[in-house]
């Protein structure tokens, strides 16, 4: 049997919390996960609307697959979302992919063989890249781009948050 260090520890295993819930992050009324949170561009092109239905005006059409956006709010089947300059709006969920992916900030990035300032360089990406988040650390990611797969830190890239790390 496992002893607890910590009785926030135990309520959140009793819940059934991941340690999201537990640190009172939101949580969207429609699907239960976190906001914010980063998804990409399932579709070449998506409407993007004032509001939360077809009746609202399109602002702006996202004319770019893959391109990651911050999902900042839901409302029933729409999704408000923002992309890296903060332009944003309502887009229907189904233009959406849970894919990661992040845009390269800096000039010119290079894309490392390990999650090491001093490792090789394997490639260098330009400022707008978009890359495949493959995995992060609380530091670097893991991304592929251009038939090239390497690490990059994660303060260089837009499309995930401080402190998120996944597999």
């Amino acid at each position: 049997m496992t002893v607890m260090k910590s009785g926030l520890a135990a309520l959140v295993i009793m819940m059934g919390l991941g340690p999201v819930a537990a640190m009172g992050q939101e949580r969207g009324p429609v699907t239960n996960l976190p906001l914010p949170r980063f998804v990409s561009m399932k579709a070449s092109e998506g409407n993007v609307r004032r509001g939360p239905s077809l009746t609202h005006r399109i602002d702006w059409i996202f004319k770019r697959r893959d391109m990651p956006l911050e999902i900042t709010a839901e409302h029933g089947h729409w999704r408000r979302v923002r992309d890296r300059d903060g332009a944003g709006g309502w887009v229907h969920y189904t233009l959406l992919s849970g894919v990661r992916t992040a845009s390269v900030e800096v000039e010119m990035l290079d894309l490392l063989a390990k999650p090491d300032a001093k490792a090789m360089v394997v490639a260098r990406l330009e400022q707008g890249v978009i890359a495949r988040l493959e995995e992060c650390q609380p530091d670097w990611c893991a991304v592929s781009a251009g038939g090239y797969d390497g690490w990059a830190p994660k303060s260089a890239l837009w499309g995930v948050m401080d402190g998120e790390t996944f597999e």
